[in-house]
């Protein structure tokens, strides 16, 4: 029986994509692409998300990449201009779970300095009443299976009462295995249709 619906942010119900910025920044793709592939790469990025400064981050990469420094100091001077906002159609299923018998949560992977920007400007977010999990203050990212224990331990929960929806396949291949039923997001999903087919109710 499912009893808990936990949530990814970027990708499911958060528009990001540090492109929204570098394209006009740039204004060469092609540059842009071998800048965010090459150099600001997601790994990179992701340490971020495990609990490394801004600065930090930053200035490791310009040590590295000295010749990119402008460009670099620019990615996180300017992440909220990468944050396009919502995906609706997500939102709206979000929104209309809160009124149904299902404990809602986050599990993010996202950099603890940032967060609270997306807290302040997207309203959507109290319907979880605080029950989110964020990478980068625990100081552990997925698809690493502890995040998903800080989780169920924290709240009390267990993954095979739990839906578990993200748009990245490593993530839903680990949740998968710990337990939880998966939904993963695509742009053509029907979220509130794939949740019924598992048996939630609205």
């Amino acid at each position: 029986m499912i009893k808990n619906i936990i949530f990814d942010f970027g990708g499911v119900v958060m528009d990001w994509d540090p492109r929204y910025f570098f394209r006009s920044y740039f204004n060469d793709d092609e540059k842009m692409e071998y800048f965010l592939k090459n150099i600001a790469r997601d790994e990179w990025n992701a340490e971020q998300d495990r609990g490394r400064t801004f600065a930090e981050g930053t200035e490791a990469l310009v040590k590295i990449h000295p010749e990119w420094e402008k460009e670099i100091r620019a990615y996180y001077d300017n992440w909220d201009a990468m944050l396009r906002g919502d995906i609706p159609e997500n939102v709206e299923v979000l929104r209309a779970l809160a009124h149904t018998q299902y404990e809602l949560f986050g599990l993010t992977n996202w950099a603890a300095e940032s967060f609270p920007y997306a807290l302040e400007h997207y309203d959507f977010f109290q319907v979880f009443k605080g029950k989110i999990v964020v990478s980068g203050v625990e100081k552990i990212i997925k698809p690493e299976p502890e995040i998903w224990q800080i989780l169920l331990n924290r709240y009390h929960i267990k993954a095979e009462e739990s839906v578990f929806i993200d748009d990245n396949p490593k993530n839903i291949e680990v949740a998968g295995n710990m337990g939880f039923k998966t939904i993963r997001v695509l742009p053509e999903t029907d979220l509130r249709k794939e949740l019924i087919n598992l048996g939630v109710r609205f």
